[in-house]
């Protein structure tokens, strides 16, 4: 369904991403783990040209693609077969849950305006928040607004949903409520990219978790494989330092 092949990419004279290859199968859950600063986040944002790599090449099922040379057209084909959920929400502040879910649908989609809100509060309760339609994001928790950010990704009807972090942000309480959302999602079958430090959502949703590190995919495997025998000492250090994080109950 999704393919990364041999992708590079530097920030000045620092490479974040070091011939970096990936897959994602439809209807599959994959979590990206790794410590700050390993280029994850830098490898799901280049996934939907948040950011372009310097080379490597993309396929999204029957799309083809260089990074360095996509043009503005080919870049619009992959952002239309995905949904990115961000790490702070990176919602309008001047609109309603419902406004900011049915913003890009109406922008960027071109769907008529009572479609678009149609669709917009089928996605809001579909991460349950069926009363909070007016609420603007001043008066809706940290949680809540991290809803309203996964309902407007899910409204768009992407191929796959990116998700950067998204409880990131949260206080500790309010962090089960969005793994539940999201486990939610995966019972569903959606295709999922999740980089993450919530280790239980990635040992007990993904059916595949890849561990980065310095830029490069140290080593990837099913969760049994990664969190009871992983194959490079790496890995072990970084799940041992992380084993008293996962405190979260899905």
């Amino acid at each position: 369904m999704l393919k990364l092949e041999h992708v590079q990419k530097s920030f000045g004279g620092n490479q974040v991403l070091k011939d970096v290859s990936m897959k994602v199968n439809k209807g599959e859950v994959v979590a990206i783990l790794g410590p700050s600063g390993s280029g994850k986040t830098t490898l799901l944002r280049c996934m939907n040209f948040l950011e372009r790599a310097d080379s490597g090449r993309l396929v999204f099922d029957d799309i083809d693609i260089s990074f360095k040379s996509a043009s503005k057209k080919e870049i619009q084909q992959i952002r239309k077969k995905t949904g990115f959920v961000f790490q702070n929400y990176n919602l309008f502040s001047n609109k309603t849950a419902i406004q900011n879910v049915a913003e890009g649908l109406i922008t960027g989609r071109k769907i008529a305006r009572a479609e678009a809100y149609d669709i917009a509060r089928r996605a809001l309760d579909h991460v349950g928040l069926s009363e909070r339609y007016d609420y603007y994001p001043v008066q809706l928790s940290g949680g809540q607004q991290q809803r309203v950010g996964i309902a407007r990704a899910i409204a768009l009807n992407p191929e796959v949903v990116l998700f950067d972090e998204p409880t990131s942000a949260l206080d500790p309480e309010l962090i089960s409520g969005i793994l539940s959302v999201m486990k939610t999602l995966a019972e569903e079958k959606t295709t999922m990219v999740v980089v993450t430090h919530e280790m239980l959502f990635a040992r007990e949703v993904a059916d595949w978790v890849i561990f980065m590190d310095k830029g490069i995919i140290v080593e990837e495997g099913t969760p049994e494989k990664i969190f009871t025998s992983p194959s490079e000492e790496r890995t072990w250090q970084f799940l041992r330092r992380i084993t008293g994080e996962m405190d979260y109950v899905i």
